[in-house]
């Protein structure tokens, strides 16, 4: 593997330039393409500019492509660049669909190429010290948990203004936002045994849901509650977007939206300055995906793994539909799964 990976990107939109901003920050790798329908917002992304994928995966010789689009282009951008064998690093949601999700999976794994999704939020400083913590013992067993998550743009015509297309999607909070925290709960407890879901639609201006509860039993033999809406900022105000307690059978811990841990009335861990988006939890989410490729080790939410949090994400779905508790291995053991 070359000292300088050469890599491109397909959509430079909005959140695609956290990434893009992270990428240049990298020294072994170098973005040389970018290809969006916009060409401006390709040509400030990268030196070679393309606005079809395919032509860009024709003319260039990468050794990974980063997308970052909606998610019902992934699975056949992912068909382009999975058939011609290059390492993906694919943006959340997976996939439109389950059957999709899957079809990504099973792809990565007969090519036996690298298929990772950008699931940030795991990668969030807090989260992976919070995880540490618990490792070492500093509460206990854990017994039970708490993500609050809020954040002020969801109201009126004007909703999401950062990513208007939002207003549209038919799921929205638990599909696009919520599902940072049920991987974020894989991360930290495990396995998720079953969930129950409550959603409802609090703004009248959108198609999909914007309020959400969970509750989720993991195989650990602990619980936890995911508490969604995004019509008020969190306090005091910080990029956590939100609160998150943890209790064990010693000690518990409680996470502010700045990202500090308490355990008890005690501050034990301050955030490193921030370079980037939410602890610079893009820039580990990109530099985790080039150390696996240089290591040819499995990334943490490669495409197989993260079918599991995708599959908590339809198991919540299922349960407001059939109103009742759902087991995400029912949604995993589905013949299309890979």
């Amino acid at each position: 593997m070359p000292q300088r990976l050469r890599g491109g990107i397909i959509g430079c939109g909005y959140f695609a330039q956290f990434q893009l901003a992270a990428w240049k920050r990298m020294e072994d790798v170098e973005l040389v393409a970018a290809c969006d329908l916009d060409p401006k917002r390709a040509q400030a992304a990268a030196p070679h500019t393309y606005s079809h994928a395919e032509e860009m995966l024709d003319h260039e010789q990468l050794d990974f492509v980063d997308i970052a689009t909606r998610p019902a282009s992934h699975l056949e951008l992912t068909r382009l660049t999975l058939g011609r064998r290059i390492p993906t690093i694919c943006q959340k949601p997976m996939a439109a669909t389950w059957e999709e999700a899957c079809e990504m999976a099973q792809l990565a794994k007969a090519a036996a190429v690298p298929l990772v999704i950008h699931e940030n939020w795991r990668w969030q400083p807090w989260y992976r010290e919070t995880r540490r913590l618990m490792d070492a013992g500093a509460i206990g067993s854990p017994v039970s948990y708490c993500f609050r998550t809020r954040q002020r743009d969801g109201l009126g015509c004007a909703a999401y203004a950062r990513q208007p297309y939002f207003r549209e999607m038919p799921r929205l909070l638990v599909y696009e936002t919520v599902v940072h925290h049920i991987d974020t709960s894989r991360f930290l407890f495990g396995p998720i045994h079953a969930l129950y879901a409550r959603i409802r639609r609090h703004n009248d201006v959108i198609r999909g849901e914007d309020c959400a509860i969970l509750i989720l039993h993991h195989t650990a033999d602990v619980d936890g509650v995911i508490d969604g809406h995004r019509f008020l900022d969190p306090d005091p105000p910080g990029a956590a977007m939100g609160e998150a307690w943890i209790d064990g059978d010693e000690a518990g811990l409680r996470i502010n939206a700045r990202g500090e841990i308490y355990r008890g009335g005690e501050q034990i861990y301050t955030p490193p300055p921030e370079l980037g988006y939410k602890g610079d939890s893009v820039f580990a989410t990109q530099r985790h995906f080039i150390e696996t490729l240089r290591a040819g080790t499995p990334a943490e939410s490669n495409a197989q793994a993260y079918l599991e949090t995708f599959a908590a994400v339809e198991a919540a779905y299922r349960s407001v539909a059939e109103r009742r508790e759902v087991r995400p291995a029912e949604i995993l053991d589905q013949p299309n799964n890979a």
